[in-house]
């Protein structure tokens, strides 16, 4: 190669090198510079701002005490409209949610034989009837005879005792006539009370026996709800003490109130059922899931709302506003209830009028600067 190409080659060799040499010092200085304002703004401190809704104040409230309580809802009035006499079940036109008067007509059964059955009863009774007559005209016409000396006295005793047995026998084919009658108009299934049919469970053309249940009835204008309460927790409940309730997939509070405890514990589990009538059950429905609670005391207390207490810690604390920042203080709770439509609780530990952040706000770590909006209440 000849002397020129060598130093031409190194030169161009030492250009590129200096061209690199001098980007590698820009990048590191760009990410330096870069480093420096990423620690400065971690160094500045955060404020967080905070919304009106964002804090509460401990305060003191008259405080709804209560028992949490929960069950199906029941119809007050319901019944099972059953099979009398047994046969082939005939005309049975109602269904599920059909409404039904207290008397009406709603099934029947096959009357074919149980009309020939109170047809021969009743032939029997006009039979034993002939039978009366003919021992009386007969008693009559020994007692002119004895009156007279054909006959003795010991015949128309004897007479007299046919006409008795000969009453009897009547007296007893009426009676037969009458359970006759009475199984005939057992063949017509009526309504007990007016409601809806709730379930059909029998259909035309089934032969049903004596007591098998074909309709279930309920009256939906009287619901209550049948809730179980512990042994100890039914003692402070008592008959005429409000509760509310929300029913599963409704929004609506609906409000109740304590109609009748049972006297008598449930074997096994020692619950108590306890009874509330509910007061507008419109547009509700038996076997529905209610929860609640049930009022059974007040008291003014200081208290916080239930979701402004954390507890991912072993104490339960709240966090609140001091001097512009975000402190932890350990408190203790007590009774729980309701106070302006919100769950509360009594606390101690927190003094009355402290700003405390909802629970909505989530943990936030002691010393973070806070903001609050105008207006927080």
């Amino acid at each position: 190669m000849k002397p020129w190409m060598k130093w031409t080659t190194l030169a161009v060799g030492l250009t590129v090198m200096a061209a690199v040499g001098m980007r590698l010092a820009g990048d590191r200085a760009a990410k330096k510079e870069a480093l420096a304002v990423q620690q400065a703004a971690l160094q500045q401190p955060v404020t967080l701002e905070l919304g009106p809704h964002d804090v509460v104040h401990a305060r003191t409230v008259e405080l709804l005490r209560s028992l949490p309580v929960s069950g199906p809802i029941r119809a007050v009035n319901a019944a099972f409209v059953k099979a009398r006499v047994a046969g082939e079940l005939q005309a049975l036109t109602v269904r599920e949610g059909d409404a039904v008067v207290a008397g009406q007509v709603v099934a029947r059964v096959d009357a074919t034989e149980y009309q020939a059955r109170s047809r021969q009863a009743q032939q029997q009774a006009e039979s034993a009837k002939a039978q009366v007559d003919i021992a009386r005209r007969t008693l009559d016409n020994n007692r002119k005879l004895m009156e007279q000396g054909f006959i003795s006295p010991t015949a128309l005793e004897s007479s007299a005792a046919n006409l008795a047995g000969a009453q009897a026998t009547y007296q007893a084919a009426l009676s037969g006539a009458d359970v006759a009658a009475k199984a005939l108009e057992d063949t017509v299934l009526r309504a007990p009370i007016a409601g809806q049919v709730a379930q059909r469970l029998s259909q035309p053309g089934e032969r049903v026996s004596v007591d098998a249940r074909v309709l279930e009835l309920v009256d939906l204008r009287r619901l209550e709800v049948e809730a179980n309460l512990a042994a100890a927790d039914s003692l402070r409940v008592k008959p005429g003490q409000g509760a509310t309730f929300m029913v599963e997939g409704s929004a609506q509070r609906l409000h109740a109130r304590v109609a009748r405890i049972n006297p008598s514990a449930v074997a096994g589990s020692r619950a108590v059922l306890v009874y509330l009538s509910l007061d507008a059950p419109e547009g509700l429905r038996q076997g529905l899931f209610a929860q609640g609670s049930v009022t059974i005391g007040t008291s003014r207390t200081l208290a916080l709302p239930v979701s402004a207490v954390r507890t991912d810690k072993p104490q339960p604390y709240v966090q609140w506003v001091q001097d512009g920042k975000v402190a932890h203080q350990t408190v203790e709770l007590g009774e729980r209830g309701e106070a302006d439509g919100v769950a509360m609780v009594a606390v101690t530990g927190i003094a009355e009028g402290a700003a405390v952040l909802a629970g909505a706000v989530g943990a936030l770590r002691a010393g973070t600067a806070i903001k609050t909006a105008a207006g927080s209440n």
